[in-house]
């Protein structure tokens, strides 16, 4: 809801008189910067990304199979999972091509099992933790260039933390890698991306997440995001719906917002997400 109030505060905006940039029309939405791992947020060289935020989950039918947490047999089921948590996300523009990312939040979640399971899972699980560390190095490969669109990609470690917990550990470490096009157009900016990881259980490579964007600057102060996203267990039917908008308070100072509503049966039904986002140059 929020990142709905947003959009519609965000086209309200159009009207306003909007300043000139110096950068050239095709990078009018996103400036020079890297991509980064979040939505809409590029990162330019030398400069600091401090993004603190809080998030929300919440899914009534969370497939799972209670063998991969050690209780019974193969068996795919669904339960009822919460889970609210703070993130903070730091990044550094190295070079004009290059950035790093560091990543990691506080979780608390909540699960309740299905009512058709009958094998030894709890009926209820309670975890919470520190968890989710992550640390990514991002790569401009090629600028944009006519009709060529630019070129990005990412490596991220995921290292293996709060091994015992089944609902927010990592059991074992993840190496995921992503590749990207971006390409500027008169109507917004559109963006195509995919990751591509280990799947442990089949021991095999997957696609893995991936999203169609579309980023638009309205005004001086306020961006917008559409997207597509899904895919991010290499299974074609986990789909969501994202909006955001990022709202500029002051120089180097914006509000951001997003929210994300499942498709689905799989997908997750809601994720709000709110965050503060300090660029420090």
């Amino acid at each position: 809801m929020l990142a709905t109030f947003a959009l519609v505060l965000g086209i309200t905006t159009t009207a306003v008189a909007q300043q000139q940039d110096s950068v050239p029309p095709n990078l009018r939405d996103r400036g020079r910067g890297v991509r980064t791992s979040e939505f809409q947020t590029y990162i330019e060289r030398h400069h600091v990304l401090v993004l603190p935020s809080v998030a929300y989950i919440k899914d009534h039918n969370l497939e799972y199979n209670p063998l991969d947490w050690g209780f019974g047999d193969q068996t795919d089921l669904r339960g009822t999972f919460r889970n609210s948590s703070a993130q903070l996300l730091l990044a550094y523009g190295v070079t004009e091509w290059l950035a790093v990312e560091l990543e990691g939040s506080y979780r608390s979640a909540r699960f309740e099992r299905s009512s058709r399971d009958t094998t030894a899972t709890p009926a209820r699980i309670r975890e919470s933790g520190v968890g989710d560390f992550a640390g990514q190095v991002r790569v401009r490969f090629a600028q944009e260039r006519g009709r060529r669109p630019e070129i990005w990609g990412s490596v991220e470690v995921i290292p293996a933390n709060l091994k015992r917990k089944v609902l927010i550990g990592d059991k074992l470490t993840d190496v995921k890698s992503e590749i990207g096009l971006t390409r500027g157009f008169h109507f917004g900016t559109m963006t195509l991306r995919t990751t591509v990881e280990y799947n442990h259980g089949d021991h095999h490579w997957d696609l893995g997440e991936t999203s169609l964007e579309y980023l638009r600057r309205l005004s001086p102060a306020w961006r917008i995001l559409l997207a597509i996203e899904g895919g991010e267990t290499g299974a074609p039917d986990e789909w969501v719906f994202v909006t955001a908008g990022q709202w500029r308070i002051a120089n180097g100072c914006y509000l951001k917002l997003a929210n994300a509503v499942g498709l689905m049966s799989k997908s997750t039904d809601w994720e709000p997400q709110v965050g503060m986002l300090w660029e420090l140059r």
